[in-house]
């Protein structure tokens, strides 16, 4: 057996056991370890419960965004939307490259979507699918001549491929079920065949930050929206999907437009400090659509937005426009300006030379005093000295002393030639040179 000492025992024992306890009572004496100051911890009442909600609602928000699908850690939210803002410009399409197309025509653009809105409806897709699909679309068409009997190849390959991007494996439509959907127009190695052109077209550069991305951080990033209001967003902006105006604009500012429009609808304050310009001219060209042309709008759009998994949403807009409903832009009031001084000076004023600038009348620094014209202020000039001796001052000058005090204005107030010239001479000569009248 092995011989403990008493010396190893008692130093377990002091490891196991520390050598004060603290008492049964609560109170107990704390021993400073000297050379390392405490953090200051104190708090007033007032800080920490306003540090105590900010952080509730840091955590209310993170929750809700984990409950929309978006896991965005606090610290890294910045990066992530200049990531973000990044590729959706890298990855925008061109509407003048697609005017430029020999067959497809724009009016033919409503037809592609409506029939890929009810293939993502029916295969219950993640929203970010068929938007993800409409770029891929608008992307390949921008870059490839597509023919109308390939249009609905190209829209069908796009979704297929946003589908294996965005969704679970046994969400994925197969190749057996597209080309069902197509009544058999196309083989099934069309399919394979137009999905690795496409991707090769776009180059494979699948990360577009889609409109449904920008409106769930939206929603909850400032102040968690209503579901409701949510709804009615998601159902403008895949309006936004079928019409040529709205391709030019990025798309978080879709989802800014359409939530800014969603708000007033619902009834909702707005939120003047987050609209932009492109965002009050998206809400512009959606209100115009819906009010003139509201009966115009999908009927497998407006069918899919009218269950109550979507809080009716379809309904409740295209009522709200029946009944002569209109978006009004409230009006920024401006800022009070500081009142300015009138141009004309009044006859009390300093007088004024020939050489006064526009400089010396503005408001930015007081009037410069100068002298009559009639008056020289340099002792050397013509106007002192005779033609036939320059060398000495005339004895008719006579030098009297103000005796009123004037305070010399300061130099930077003055003119560049008076503080030049002027002021050393008269500084040598002790005074103010005035004229003399000669009997």
């Amino acid at each position: 057996m092995k011989d403990i000492s008493i010396s190893s025992y008692r130093g377990s024992r002091k490891v196991a056991y520390p050598k004060k306890r603290p008492s049964p009572t609560g109170v107990f004496k704390i021993h400073k370890t000297p050379g390392v100051p405490l953090a200051p911890n104190h708090k007033s009442p007032y800080s920490a419960k306003a540090a105590l909600l900010q952080q509730r609602q840091r955590d209310a928000q993170i929750a809700a965004l984990r409950r929309q699908g978006v896991l965005l850690e606090e610290e890294y939210r910045d990066d992530i939307r200049y990531y973000m803002h990044e590729m959706e410009r890298y990855t925008m399409s061109s509407a003048q490259s697609m005017d430029q197309q020999p067959e497809i025509r724009w009016h033919m653009r409503p037809c592609l979507v409506d029939f890929l809105v009810e293939i993502h409806f029916a295969f219950r897709l993640r929203p970010e699918t068929l938007y993800l699909t409409l770029n891929i679309v608008d992307r390949y068409v921008s870059r490839r001549i597509v023919y109308i009997k390939h249009y609905q190849l190209v829209g069908c390959a796009a979704l297929w491929i946003a589908a294996k991007f965005e969704d679970a494996k046994d969400r994925v439509p197969t190749v057996q079920e597209l080309a069902q959907i197509c009544r058999e127009t196309y083989d099934e190695s069309a399919f394979i065949q137009m999905e690795g052109h496409v991707l090769a077209t776009i180059q494979w550069t699948l990360g577009h930050p889609t409109a449904e991305a920008w409106l769930r951080l939206i929603c909850c990033d400032p102040f968690v929206e209503e579901e409701k209001v949510q709804h009615v967003a998601r159902f403008l902006m895949e309006i936004t999907l079928f019409y040529r105006e709205f391709i030019k604009y990025p798309p978080s500012s879709i989802a800014l437009g359409a939530l800014t429009l969603a708000r007033f609808l619902c009834g909702k304050s707005r939120r003047l400090f987050e609209e932009t310009e492109e965002c009050q001219e998206i809400v512009e060209l959606l209100d115009n659509r819906l009010a003139k042309r509201v009966n115009d709008l999908s009927e497998t759009l407006v069918k899919k937005y009218s269950y109550a998994f979507y809080s009716k949403a379809a309904t409740f807009v295209v009522q709200y426009y029946l009944q002569g409903g209109r978006y009004a832009r409230q009006q920024i009031v401006p800022f009070p300006t500081t009142p300015r001084r009138p141009a004309l000076l009044s006859g009390t004023s300093t007088p004024m030379s020939a050489t006064t600038t526009i400089s010396d009348i503005s408001d930015d620094f007081p009037l410069t005093p100068t002298s009559p014209s009639s008056f020289s202020s340099d002792p050397f000039s013509s106007s002192f000295l005779s033609e036939d001796d320059k060398e000495n001052l005339p004895s008719t000058f006579e030098f009297s002393v103000n005796k009123q005090r004037i305070e010399a204005p300061p130099e930077h107030y003055l003119p560049h030639e008076f503080v030049a010239y002027s002021r050393p001479a008269l500084h040598n000569l002790n005074g103010s040179p005035r004229v003399t009248a000669v009997a």
